[in-house]
């Protein structure tokens, strides 16, 4: 049976001021939390009911497992259709690795105060999938660490770097080419993104900040051909990505 001190610490995961106290933060659904238990970050313990516990399969020893029951698990879980398995798993440490060398050489994501969970879980999950694997945030951008973030990517978090900065400071520090997505600039099929730099994603409802917006090299936008006045921060995202993917291996 899960204690009132158990569940009450899990429920407070879901706010952030209890993720940076505690250094925990909620992965739930089977899928997710193995893709978790096989990566490099450092799972604490895992609470399961027993139809979930045969699905994990071999969880290694170092991972804490519980058993719970359905009906313990129910006030722990913040899923309408929960799997039955709710992992803790150890927020990284700040990354001080970060550096030109990493950087150069390949495309990152960098976003500029994108607010909602969803959005930023499929941006993660579509990074993935194009093969970029630093995304880069401003202070101001949801925590890639709240519930519904994680639960959006799918486990794709556990294989994506994120970092966030004061993107003015880092932008002058990192000099690698950058390309902002804006809506009076150049045609997104008609430029040339090299071999490297930084994709630059704005706000969903104000765009890039104007400090950012200074900093870019090349203001691009995606074609609109119908009526819509603006499109949804992850789906241009995708399209940069795609296009992205597509230049490298079909080059002109």
């Amino acid at each position: 049976m899960l204690s009132k001190a158990q569940i009450s610490i899990v429920n407070a995961l879901q706010h952030k001021k209890f993720r940076t106290q505690h250094g925990l933060f909620i992965v739930e659904g089977i899928k997710s939390v193995l893709e978790f238990v096989n990566s490099s970050y450092q799972v604490q313990k895992i609470y399961a009911t027993a139809e979930a516990v045969t699905k994990l399969g071999k969880i290694p020893h170092k991972i804490k497992l519980e058993e719970v029951s359905t009906h313990d698990f129910e006030k722990i879980t913040a899923l309408k259709s929960p799997q039955g398995a709710l992992a803790l798993v150890e927020l990284p440490k700040a990354d001080a690795a970060l550096s030109e060398d990493v950087l150069k050489g390949k495309h990152s994501l960098v976003l500029d105060d994108v607010q909602d969970p969803g959005n930023l879980g499929t941006i993660i999950r579509t990074a993935e999938w194009f093969g970029i694997r630093h995304i880069i945030c401003s202070i101001g951008t949801v925590d890639a660490y709240n519930p519904k973030v994680v639960q959006a990517t799918m486990g794709s978090l556990s294989r994506i770097n994120i970092h966030y900065l004061p993107l003015e400071d880092f932008l002058d520090k990192y000099r690698l080419p950058t390309f902002g997505a804006l809506l009076d600039g150049q045609d997104i099929y008609a430029t040339d993104f090299g071999n490297e730099g930084f994709i630059i994603m704005g706000n969903e409802g104000k765009g890039i900040r104007k400090s950012i917006i200074d900093k870019i090299d090349k203001a691009v936008t995606i074609p609109r051909i119908g009526d819509a006045e603006s499109l949804n921060v992850a789906v241009a995202s995708t399209i940069f990505c795609s296009e992205l993917t597509r230049q490298k291996k079909y080059p002109k």
